[in-house]
């Protein structure tokens, strides 16, 4: 019989804030990078971490390669609190260690949404890191730790990140914003250039193009995006970017699920294991720590 974690369904616990609008912590805004095509992704992301480390945030884009996944940790340089967003367990003994060089306290594993092409890792890091709990949205009908739903804040030193509801491409699909409006981590809502498939899970176009217009594309236009996945070696873009040049989020709603509707992709190749794992957070059933 399968045993699960205890499911902390209260937000009243260290960390975990309800709030109605974004934090204020933070005042300044990130320059964006010029349009210059022949800047590597290692330097852009370089960039993107130097000046991070100018708010004292700590900052690093990960990538899992059978998925093209991105994963993303984020920590307070000061107090080395940590959240770390989408990890991927095939990765977790890379994240572990680097949690582990850089001196980080890692308070929580957060997906943007219950995964089809990988199984997450937030099950297997609650298991290595003392004190990790996992956080997913309410509404994605997966077991964790932390239940959010839209306004709810993950907090870490003195930074947070907001949760906003972004459904179309899962019910549960969460966009967490950087307390400074700076930066947002859209999960597979919105992608560089694209846009998460609708084609299961709940999938609307509908929803999805209402999500991403009046969640994402509404933050400021040098907020830098940060997808869940890219399979061509990009690593960030801009609301700007996408208002003026997504070839999907451009077309008028009736187009777009026109789109959608018939894009005819096979399924993903993890998605009858996947999908079970992550919704019990990841957590294999030789894995899982007997609870109450």
């Amino acid at each position: 019989m399968l045993k699960v974690w205890h499911l902390f369904k209260s937000a009243g616990h260290h960390g975990l804030a309800i709030s109605s609008k974004p934090g204020t912590g933070l005042c300044s805004r990130w320059n964006v990078l010029p349009h210059q095509p022949f800047i590597s992704a290692s330097s852009t992301k370089l960039y993107h971490q130097q000046a991070a480390q100018a708010k004292g945030l700590i900052f690093r884009q990960l990538f899992e390669k059978i998925s093209s996944t991105y994963t993303y940790l984020l920590a307070d340089s000061q107090s080395k609190e940590a959240v770390i967003i989408d990890p991927v367990i095939d990765e977790v003994n890379r994240d572990v260690k680097l949690i582990e060089d850089l001196g980080l306290k890692l308070l929580y594993a957060a997906n943007t949404h219950c995964h089809a092409d990988h199984v997450t890792g937030t099950g297997l890091l609650k298991r290595m890191i003392t004190g990790c709990r996992s956080v997913i949205a309410k509404d994605s009908g997966a077991l964790a730790d932390i239940y959010i739903q839209e306004g709810d804040t993950i907090n870490f030193g003195n930074f947070s990140l907001e949760a906003v509801s972004t459904p179309g491409h899962t019910d549960g699909c969460l966009t967490y914003i950087l307390n400074d409006r700076s930066m947002a981590f859209t999960g597979d809502a919105l992608l560089i250039r694209g846009c998460g498939r609708t084609d299961f899970q709940q999938g609307c176009p509908k929803t999805l193009y209402s999500s991403v217009h009046g969640k994402i594309l509404t933050l400021p236009g040098d907020c830098l995006l940060y997808p869940a996945h890219d399979y061509t070696g990009r690593t960030v873009t801009t609301v700007d970017e996408e208002r003026r040049l997504n070839p999907r989020f451009t077309k008028p709603l009736a187009d777009f699920i026109e789109l959608m509707n018939n894009l005819n992709l096979p399924k993903p190749a993890q998605i009858d294991i996947a999908v079970p794992a992550n919704l019990r957070c990841g957590i294999q059933d030789d894995q899982v720590a007997s609870g109450p």
